[in-house]
């Protein structure tokens, strides 16, 4: 039994989307947020005190992006509508690795910052100006997937995949911080087709009934690192 360690809302969401998509069976553990500061003990569990952490068989992950290539290999692992991973050999794997990346490493880290010094440093260490910058960084760098995806309805294979979990997460975080109205009109079009998937409503439901279950804030969980 795979178990997955999440926060409302949090990268883990990946993951969670992923488990859903591919039906695999999984115990979600909900944690409240931050984790290190409010259950000491997870510490045990992933010395980072991030989320997510996956636990299968001995296996042991950290990192969102690469939890959802993992998940996406398993054998027997396919969504109803096919195989969420892209072989060695295809001729998308290398933009199917590209986009998985791609939603972590550029979409979300700007994000981050933002949230930092938006809203959880002391208000005298907070700077508008990095709020500024690190708004306009994402939205630029989320344009760039705006003639793609007035070409195509997925980022890879012309299929859903694990980058489309990758870079919803981002979009989901972004609609967190009220970005969703300044998105580009194909990526709002690819956004509403992410949130209109079965796995992600299911995702979506599993995470707040887990946390009425459990105790612990259904409010999301602003997504930092630091």
């Amino acid at each position: 039994m795979i178990t997955l360690y999440h926060c409302m809302s949090a990268r883990s969401f990946r993951p969670l989307w992923m488990l859903e998509e591919l039906g695999l069976p999984y115990e979600l553990k909900m944690l409240p947020f931050p984790p290190r500061v409010f259950d000491k003990g997870y510490l045990d569990i992933n010395p980072l005190g991030t989320v997510p952490a996956l636990l299968d068989a001995g296996v042991r992950m950290t990192e969102s992006a690469a939890i959802c290539q993992y998940l996406a290999t398993l054998p027997g692992a396919k969504a109803i509508d096919g195989t969420l991973d892209v072989a060695p050999g295809d001729a998308a794997y290398a933009a199917y690795l590209n986009y998985l990346h791609f939603g972590e490493a550029t979409l979300t880290f700007p994000q981050t910052l933002l949230l930092r010094y938006a809203h959880f440093e002391p208000p005298e260490r907070r700077s508008p100006q990095v709020v500024e910058d690190y708004t306009k960084w994402f939205l630029a760098r989320l344009r760039t997937l705006e003639p793609l995806l007035e070409q195509q309805h997925y980022l890879a294979a012309q299929r859903f995949t694990a980058a489309d979990v990758s870079v919803g997460y981002a979009l989901l975080l972004a609609q967190h911080l009220g970005l969703a109205p300044r998105f580009t009109p194909a990526v709002q079009a690819y956004w509403e087709r992410l949130q209109a998937r079965a796995g992600f409503r299911r995702a979506m439901a599993a995470q707040e009934g887990a946390a009425i279950a459990q105790g612990v804030s259904t409010v999301a969980a602003p997504d930092l690192r630091t």
